[in-house]
């Protein structure tokens, strides 16, 4: 943000911070302060006080001589300023090409703490996060650039401005220095069966997130965290306080948190004074979990698959190496028909075949070019299904990744380079490679879960991230089909053949059969018939924990049975197969925080 702008905001905080401080202050003992009036927009009951102290925000923000956005418990999403106040809603809004330009928004909880003001604890107060509206997209968590605190009981004033420190009533806090567990205290909302909860010396609780996450910026707290999920509303704007006075945030595996700004977001949040006594924090929590990867990044393991029809994604592999070497990763493993083929190659093939590239792919040539490959690389052959690495690099396109995914015997996250055409589940793309691949080593990534549906079939199991197809043997032959869910038909039809999708695969075949996009996150899959001979038939969608059973019923009728495009069976008449969720989950590493639409949108434009 530039000065002026610091500044404009600056003076609306501290006038919010004021106002609703001395409405607070004057209604606190009344009889009706602590009265219910509804539940807020974010789901919480709301009091007579919280709606004072919102109204004044609100009358502020609309007298303001700019546009902004308010998202606050109560009330919402607003546009606010040059006298109005309209609810809306913010990414619609935004869309708006004909709308006038919002500056800012405003993240704001304009009491918390609400339980401890009525009744009398003395730890409640207003919290103010801004960040600015760039290129018209929602700002995300790590947007904020400016953060204020107030409690209202200690006149204690909070104020961080992005990349210029924290200051508390106009003075720098002190860290707390600590690196013991059995010496630190401990704020936040924790299970008391967490193994931690027995490694600190002490635990405090005291009502309200915000006041208390900013505690850890002076040294009260040494950590704090919130297990149950903190609404982003409490913690915006003491994310930042707690990060410029120079404390550690993260989630609880030790990544960076990545969320969008707005009132249903909640993220599991761990905090520490310093990165020793964080690592110390993350690996408590953490003894159990198998796949837990370390915050030191050169401890991890990586294992690397490519498709090996495609010489330029052979070669990134081999340079993929040199990199990781040369940050100090030293435990890499390489699938077994990749390693062999890189070693074949000699000096002269290998420029050879990246002059060629030069011709159809510069960003590409631009990565590969002086590369020296190294002497051996059966050093570091295994085959794919006994990888038991923290990462699995993938070279290709989603072909690649389901390839992996049949083959790999544990829930390894994938980072996956797309040297593919579209490439829907290949998220990092050839001109990102350097930066996104130094954010998986920095540990700056999310890992997004994936459902995959388990296939059974005449004694045999298989599953499927992607899809299932199953496909008349004789083209030209229609199949006819029962499909049952949790025990009952729900059709009987003719087709040339039906897909069985997961959300992952709503932007595969199943979309181009007609069957609706769907967002990872919706626990569903879709039943697409393929050319219904039947009027009015659509695409199901089920409940991703139904057990589907579906058969064929015309005797003398045989279909091929298609799993994720790898794997290929016969179905005879009357076979029934059946499908549930799998109770193995896949993983990607995504480096960037994109809205799923967003990201749909952006591939089906670069198939045109």
């Amino acid at each position: 943000m530039k000065s002026e702008e610091i500044e404009k905001c600056r003076k609306i905080a501290y006038k919010m911070i004021k106002q609703v401080e001395k409405a607070v202050n004057l209604h606190l003992n009344e009889n009706e302060a602590g009265e219910f009036t509804k539940i807020g927009a974010d789901g919480t009951p709301t009091k007579k006080i919280d709606e004072y102290a919102e109204s004044e925000v609100i009358d502020i923000l609309k007298k303001a001589d700019f546009l902004s956005y308010l998202i606050s418990e109560e009330i919402g999403e607003m546009k606010l300023g040059k006298n109005i106040a309209e609810p809306i809603n913010i990414i619609k809004d935004l869309s708006n090409k004909s709308n006038e330009k919002v500056g800012f928004l405003f993240v704001i909880d304009p009491l918390d703490g609400t339980a401890n003001a009525l009744k009398g604890i003395p730890a409640y107060g207003i919290s103010i996060a801004i960040a600015k509206i760039k290129k018209n997209r929602l700002p995300q968590l790590n947007d904020i650039a400016m953060g204020f605190i107030k409690d209202f009981y200690s006149g204690e004033l909070y104020e961080a401005i992005k990349n210029k420190g924290t200051k508390i009533n106009n003075k720098t806090p002190p860290l707390s220095k600590i690196t013991a567990l059995d010496k630190a205290t401990l704020g936040g909302y924790i299970n008391p069966k967490e193994y931690i909860y027995r490694k600190v010396r002490r635990i405090r609780l005291i009502g309200s997130v915000a006041i208390e996450f900013a505690y850890l910026s002076q040294g009260r707290y040494d950590i704090f965290l919130d297990l149950r999920g903190s609404r982003i509303l409490d913690i915006a704007a003491a994310k930042l306080i707690v990060e410029e006075s120079g404390a550690i945030i993260t989630d609880k595996e030790g990544r960076n948190l990545r969320s969008d700004l707005n009132i249903y977001e909640k993220v599991t949040m761990i905090s520490s004074a310093n990165e020793s006594l964080h690592e110390k924090v993350i690996k408590e929590l953490n003894r159990k979990n198998k796949n837990f990867i370390s915050l030191h990044y050169q401890d991890i393991s990586i294992g690397i698959a490519s498709r090996l029809d495609n010489i330029g994604s052979v070669l990134l592999a081999g340079k993929i190496i040199q990199d990781l070497l040369k940050e100090g990763i030293e435990e890499i493993k390489l699938e077994k028909s990749l390693a062999q083929m890189l070693n074949s190659f000699n000096d002269r093939d290998v420029n050879e075949k990246i002059e060629k590239i030069a011709k159809d792919n510069k960003t590409l040539y631009d990565l590969l070019k002086g590369l020296k490959l190294e002497k051996n690389y059966l050093k570091y052959s295994l085959e794919l299904f006994k990888f038991d690495t923290d990462i699995l690099i993938t070279l290709g396109g989603d072909g690649t990744i389901l390839n992996s995914v049949k083959h790999l015997n544990s829930a390894i996250p994938i980072f996956a380079i797309n040297m593919g055409t579209v490439g829907f589940l290949a998220e990092v793309e050839l001109e990102n490679y350097n930066e996104d691949l130094k954010k998986l080593l920095n540990g700056n990534y999310y890992l997004e879960k994936r459902t995959q549906v388990k296939v059974a079939h005449d004694n045999q199991l298989f599953s499927a991230l992607n899809e299932v197809v199953i496909l008349t043997e004789n083209p030209g032959k229609m199949l006819h089909f029962e499909v049952k869910v949790d025990g009952n038909v729900i059709e009987q039809f003719r087709a040339d053949g039906l897909i069985l999708s997961t959300p992952s695969g709503s932007t595969a075949y199943s979309m181009s059969a007609g069957g609706p996009i769907v967002d990872p996150k919706v626990s569903a899959f879709v039943i697409i018939p393929i050319c219904p001979y039947k009027l009015g038939i659509r695409p199901f969608v089920v409940y991703d924990k139904s057990d589907i059973r579906i058969k064929l019923i015309k005797k003398g009728k045989k279909a091929i049975l298609v799993i994720d495009g790898q794997t290929n069976l016969e179905i005879n008449d009357f076979d029934e197969i059946h499908f549930t969720k799998s109770d193995r989950d896949v993983y990607f590493v995504r480096t960037k925080n994109k809205e799923f639409y967003q990201k749909i949108k952006a591939k089906l434009t670069e198939m045109k």
